[in-house]
């Protein structure tokens, strides 16, 4: 198998969340780049359309879907939508996700007693209820062709304590990457991978872009990675590709860290 055929994912159909901008965008730009029909889902509709219109002048083959993840039936119908109308369905990442605001080692409101019972439910709805719930409705879709790949966006925070960031997204984070393992392994006899990338600091537009605009948190974040920056989106698509590609094939169950290092102390 030579090098193109092994990340030969032309005419694959895939479903991706958050789509509009970050990690989700990048994963929706290299599949799509590389020949894969591509559905872009997010919340935010004019950024969206101006990804849709940027990717179809390069000759890309995409779709749109406004959508609110924490709405299960809207999702559902979207990923039905997308398969259906294909006819097949390869690979969904589940990559939507929200920040529950500073940790401890950055802010008051970081601090477990000051935890937020109504930020923790909106965090819980995105990042751990929405994620599980595009495993399962694209589950079936899968197992008709006994075959596909759901890669979620996790999270180093869901490895390791992390103070930067608040407790329901390390909470969220980490019950997603054993909810990849569960599903991987009940998955797998069907021939679906399920895998998690773990990123690392990356600059994305979490919070509204507003971590990165503080000089002070980006060096926090920088201190924390051997390599001493923080990722751009262009570096996750190596991994995305090889993920949702006959080149992993026999990857399954895994939660993948991106993070320059940063796992590694």
């Amino acid at each position: 198998m030579n090098r193109a055929e092994l990340f030969d994912v032309r005419d694959y159909v895939a479903f991706i969340t958050g789509a509009a901008s970050g990690l989700g965008l990048a994963y929706a730009e290299v599949m799509a780049a590389n020949g894969a029909r591509v559905t872009l889902a997010d919340s935010d509709a004019p950024a969206l359309e101006k990804v849709l219109t940027r990717l179809r002048a390069a000759g890309m083959s995409v779709e749109g879907e406004v959508l609110d993840v924490a709405d299960s039936a809207a999702l559902r119908t979207a990923i039905d939508k997308t398969a259906d109308g294909n006819g097949r369905l390869d690979a969904v990442f589940a990559n939507v996700g929200i920040s529950s605001g500073p940790g401890f080692e950055v802010a008051e409101s970081g601090r477990i007693e000051a935890l937020d019972p109504d930020m923790l439910q909106r965090v819980i709805d995105i990042n751990l209820k929405a994620s599980l719930y595009t495993i399962k409705f694209a589950a079936p879709h899968m197992k008709k062709r006994r075959s596909g790949s759901i890669v979620v966006t996790t999270s180093i925070a869901g490895i390791k304590a992390e103070s930067v960031v608040g407790y329901p997204y390390i909470a969220t984070k980490a019950a997603m990457t054993n909810v990849v393992r569960q599903a991987a392994v009940e998955l797998a006899p069907h021939n679906i991978r399920v895998n998690a990338i773990a990123p690392g600091p990356f600059y994305t537009n979490i919070r509204g872009g507003v971590m990165f605009n503080d000089p002070d948190i980006v060096k926090r974040f920088e201190a924390m990675v051997p390599m001493g920056r923080c990722g751009q989106t262009d570096e996750i698509k190596g991994l995305a590709l090889l993920l949702a590609s006959p080149a992993g094939s026999y990857i399954t169950g895994t939660v993948i860290p991106i993070d320059g290092g940063t796992t590694a102390r």
